[in-house]
């Protein structure tokens, strides 16, 4: 029997995952749905049953699903599900083996769950995680992806901007935000530059200092600020941005190229 758990806020959505688990010519046990990372934790924490496979939503109630996977130690595979695409480099970095994007079929879930298939009928547990670690590396060496566009959510709607039309993205006090070509600002899905870098071309953007990544194609000149440090000048930005010490080398090598 595969013992399988369901993390998921949405009422629907466990149904569907419950339909498409049914579908499957399997004897399959699910052991357990929540849709907090709150619950999750508790569960995977106190939890003496073995799990061959999580199915895991991302945006949940009271956080990201990906605070649970640095809480807790999970030995099994992931296939994550989710409405949105920005949080891909994440998702193999927590031995995700599969990332569903919303709304998805069941030929689309079926090939997932074969893949998994796959990894745990030709390993054990120890063979298992190191193969998911081999897997999830060659996949992110081979195919790097990166966004062309972003997803804005404001209240009841979500909206988009195109990787193209954006100046700068700006860290501040936790949020991080994107300005665009025509002066506004938008409030990105990401928690830190870090989790939005994994997700945005090198050749295009670049970190120019703690809070700040530009976009080299409205980069209009840089100038001298300090031995170590230059200004850098944007298109229709009335302030230019300044890099830190650290960056200023490598950034005027990659202006360059």
């Amino acid at each position: 029997m595969i013992s399988v758990v369901i993390i998921e806020d949405e009422a629907p959505a466990r149904r569907k995952l419950r339909r498409f688990l049914s579908q499957l010519e399997e004897d399959i046990e699910v052991l357990a749905e929540m849709d907090s990372v709150a619950q999750a934790v508790c569960y995977f924490s106190n939890t003496s049953n073995k799990i061959d496979l999580i199915l895991s939503d991302i945006e949940l109630i009271d956080g990201n699903a990906f605070e649970i996977y640095t809480k807790v130690d999970i030995k099994c595979p992931v296939i994550f599900t989710t409405a949105y695409d920005s949080f891909l480099m994440n998702a193999f970095e927590t031995n995700g083996i599969e990332y569903l994007l919303k709304p998805f079929n069941f030929e689309r879930f079926n090939k997932a769950w074969n893949k998994f298939k796959t990894l745990l009928l030709n390993s054990g547990e120890d063979q298992l995680l190191k193969r998911i670690n081999d897997l999830v590396n060659s996949k992110i060496k081979a195919n790097p992806t990166y966004k062309n566009r972003f997803a804005v959510s404001k209240k009841s709607e979500m909206y988009f901007i195109e990787a193209d039309d954006i100046l700068y993205f700006k860290a501040e006090e936790g949020v991080i935000f994107a300005f665009d070509i025509k002066g506004n600002r938008h409030t990105l899905p990401y928690r830190t530059l870090l989790d939005l870098e994994n997700n945005i071309d090198p050749d295009r953007f670049f970190k120019i200092n703690r809070a700040e990544i530009v976009q080299k194609r409205y980069i209009n000149k840089i100038s001298t600020r300090s031995k170590n440090s230059v200004y850098v000048h944007i298109e229709s930005l009335s302030q230019s941005l300044v890099t830190s010490q650290s960056n200023t080398a490598m950034f005027r090598e990659w202006i360059s190229e």
